[in-house]
């Protein structure tokens, strides 16, 4: 049974949702915690923290990143209270971020994961190789 979303008749405030239910604002959270930019962007801003950065240097130090994506990371961050965003009223603005306290309490598990990634890719490398060089069917 899952548990009704937050505001729908039967849900106390704090009561858990249902990781499992596609409507689970904690699923839904989870999903945009979980991309490797926001976990990047995370891990970037703690190392200034309590520090802002500008949006450039933010790009500088994330590779690969598009301009568009960073912009949408950083606006889910901060839409969710993780980020504080400052605008300079410059031609152009200039855009400061740093992490809230919110934001910071997220970078240790963020850090933990990956410390996992790092320490089982050899796993998963091999795995991924005899996965690849097995026969199909």
């Amino acid at each position: 049974m899952t548990t009704p979303r937050t505001g729908e008749p039967g849900r106390r405030p704090g009561e858990r949702g249902d990781l499992l239910d596609p409507r689970c604002p904690t699923r839904q959270l989870l999903d945009r915690i979980g991309t490797k930019w926001t976990s990047m962007a995370v891990k970037v801003l703690a190392e200034e923290a309590p520090d802002e950065l500008r949006f450039a240097e933010l790009r500088r130090r994330i590779p690969g990143i598009s301009q568009k994506m960073l912009s949408v990371t950083m606006r889910s961050l901060a839409r969710d209270g993780l980020v504080a965003r400052r605008v300079e009223p410059t031609v152009p603005p200039a855009v400061h971020y740093r992490l809230t306290e919110l934001g910071l309490s997220l970078e240790q598990p963020l850090a933990a994961l990956r410390v996992w990634a790092e320490t089982h890719m050899p796993e998963i490398d091999r795995s991924n190789r005899l996965a690849d060089e097995a026969p199909s069917g």
